[in-house]
């Protein structure tokens, strides 16, 4: 699953970076923040899918060794 989504991340960041180099060609302000705001979704996309790995790898640790309540 790591991989689909690591290719759609790296084809994000070509994108944000292909806004950000027309932004400087045009001297456009919107396109350089419509790159920035398409890079920081790609980042955030990873950083949510790694807290997501590690809490359902938690949770299904929990269900493996249910506690005596």
């Amino acid at each position: 699953m790591l991989i689909p989504i690591l290719i759609f991340d790296v084809a994000l960041v070509a994108w944000s970076l292909h806004l950000m180099q027309q932004a400087v060609d045009q001297q456009e302000f919107s396109l350089m923040l419509a790159g920035t705001l398409v890079a920081m979704s790609a980042a955030a996309m990873l950083v949510v899918y790694f807290l997501m790995g590690s809490y359902v790898g938690y949770l299904a640790q929990m269900a493996e060794y249910p506690c005596a309540f």
